[in-house]
């Protein structure tokens, strides 16, 4: 088995808040990404896929195709976009780093494994400090 992986980069905007909550519960829950008029990250984006090398190719996917994939699917949908108002597969979701490396897990894990290879990893960098890792679990 041979691991992979394409890393794209997104921005967006978005806003951690349970609107039923006061502003100060907000805030005490989620901090300054609470914060009324929204803030912003530089997202890094890993995605990870697993299979045997094709043998005439070498390949386990042509990253060309799962750049295509990633982009098309992902972050032209999130770059320069709001995730809370703006994103059709976000509608209705916490915007947490979490919640959002789920989502695109959920958005391209089909069109992945239609390929002769299969969806490992969606690793999702929200800043220097903060990363998260989903393996669909």
């Amino acid at each position: 088995m041979v691991y992979i992986t394409r890393k794209e980069r997104f921005s967006a905007a978005h806003k951690l808040s349970i609107p039923e909550w006061s502003d100060e519960k907000n805030l005490e829950v989620f901090g300054k990404c609470s914060n009324p008029n929204w803030h912003g990250h530089n997202y890094e984006l890993w995605v990870t896929v697993k299979g045997e090398p094709d043998k005439q190719t070498g390949f386990v996917l042509d990253l060309r195709r799962l750049s295509e994939i990633i982009n098309e699917k992902i972050v032209d949908k999130l770059d320069h976009k709001n995730i809370n108002m703006d994103v059709d597969f976000m509608k209705g979701k916490m915007s947490s780093t979490e919640v959002l490396a789920i989502a695109i897990w959920d958005e391209i894990k089909l069109h992945i494994d239609k390929l002769n290879c299969k969806l490992h990893c969606v690793k999702l960098q929200e800043t220097s400090k903060n990363s998260v890792e989903y393996f669909g679990e």
